[in-house]
């Protein structure tokens, strides 16, 4: 069964960075045909980002009643029956495209929180740190999404078809992936000792709010790293275009590897250890980047900076569903500051750049990564015998 549940974990991943590189890739193409400029093109896709904020915070009590593997199937059903509604809407309005993007946002968030409860699920049945090549998966789906993508934009394949067919395939590949997970996130047999306790309790816990906070600081990392290395390259050290592509792509090489072959450094040192020296290797090397003296130093620095965030996010949802019993609030409750840093992060490097140059700016990212380092220690594995959500029995306290 375990087998299965993996296989399944993995398709699942792949699916979802699929999806989401799909649209990207055609968001040029969406673009022409509604005739927007940048503002409105902005505030268009700022519609995936409101839906997935909503979603993201119910998360925990949707996966809470009805478990990860309905949660995902659910999800992905709303999510790609709102991709069907924005690729219809390409050829009809901008309006139409904003609310099927609404509903892709709010599927999609949900759908994230569930398959990482499930894949913390895997990861405890097999007893050994896998989370991180879940996500190194979910990577290896946006590359090919986007490849799908630009084969469509080479053929001359109008959004509507491309993004229709895909939103098919994955509604019913999805349901049959589902089949295969493991019975996670819903509490189907609950401790009758226990205090009734919903999952947005959650939020007032210290050591869950804690690995949110070192979340939030890795993704930071990622999120600037990945909108903004580019740019920072061209105008920082003068390089081509191309040059500037070969940056972003250095640095999601780097992070690709590092969750593909992380797993059993965190099995051989331990979490917190490890994720201490991962957010110091990439506050090295964001520092390398800002203040390098040449481009070639600078791809030294960004190789470190996507090593150093690679295991950050994936390894803090594992932290969060050390309990299988609060699971479903707590990642959402770590996802959900998480995504916060993904829209924010790159918006603040932007406005602080107007300023210094994007280059001087990502000097913000090594100062956020020092905190990551500070409560990188709340990632500690929690003996979930110890945790004190259920009372103490007469005998205990005796």
């Amino acid at each position: 069964m375990i087998e299965r549940a993996t296989r399944s974990v993995y398709v699942v991943f792949i699916l979802a960075g699929v999806v989401i590189s799909s649209f990207l890739s055609r968001v040029p193409q969406v673009r022409d045909l509604l005739e927007l400029e940048p503002g409105p093109l902005g505030r268009l896709l700022l519609m995936t980002a409101i839906g997935s904020l909503i979603s993201l915070p119910l998360s925990g009590f949707i996966v809470h009643r009805l478990g990860s593997a309905r949660t995902v199937t659910l999800m992905a059903l709303v999510s790609m029956g709102g991709l069907s509604v924005a690729a219809i809407g390409t050829e009809v309005n901008a309006v139409v495209v904003g609310a099927g993007l609404l509903f892709f946002g709010f599927g999609a968030g949900a759908w994230d929180v569930a398959m990482n409860v499930e894949a913390a699920a895997v990861e405890q049945q097999l007893e050994r740190s896998i989370m991180s090549r879940f996500h190194a998966a979910f990577s290896i789906g946006t590359v090919a999404g986007a490849l799908v993508g630009a084969g469509a934009n080479a053929l001359d394949i109008a959004p509507i078809v491309h993004l229709l067919v895909m939103t098919c395939t994955v509604m019913v590949v999805v349901p049959v992936m589902c089949r295969g997970f493991m019975p996670a996130g819903k509490e189907e047999h609950p401790d009758e000792h226990a205090e009734p306790r919903g999952p947005m309790a959650a939020w007032t816990e210290k050591r869950t709010v804690l690995i949110g906070v070192f979340v939030l600081c890795i993704t930071f990392a990622e999120g600037t790293g990945n909108d903004w290395l580019g740019v920072a390259s061209i105008d920082g050290y003068g390089t081509s275009d191309a040059l500037g592509s070969v940056a972003y792509v250095v640095f999601v090489a780097a992070m690709t590897l590092g969750r593909w072959f992380g797993p059993g450094t965190l099995d051989r040192f331990g979490r917190v250890p490890v994720l201490r020296v991962s957010a110091a290797c990439a506050f090295v090397g964001v520092v390398i980047v800002v203040f390098g003296p040449s481009f070639g130093t600078a791809i030294v620095g960004i190789v470190l900076w996507g090593l150093g965030t690679a295991l950050g996010f994936p390894t803090g949802m594992s932290a969060a569903a050390d309990d299988p019993k609060f699971a479903a609030g707590r990642v959402s409750v770590v996802a959900t500051v998480g995504y916060i840093a993904f829209l924010a992060g790159p918006s603040l490097i932007g406005f602080i750049g107007d300023n210094t140059g994007v280059l001087r700016a990502l000097t913000l990212t090594a100062a956020v990564l020092a905190v990551g380092i500070v409560v990188a220690g709340a990632t500690k594995p929690l003996a979930v015998a110890d945790t004190p959500t259920t009372p103490p029995t007469p005998d205990a306290v005796r």
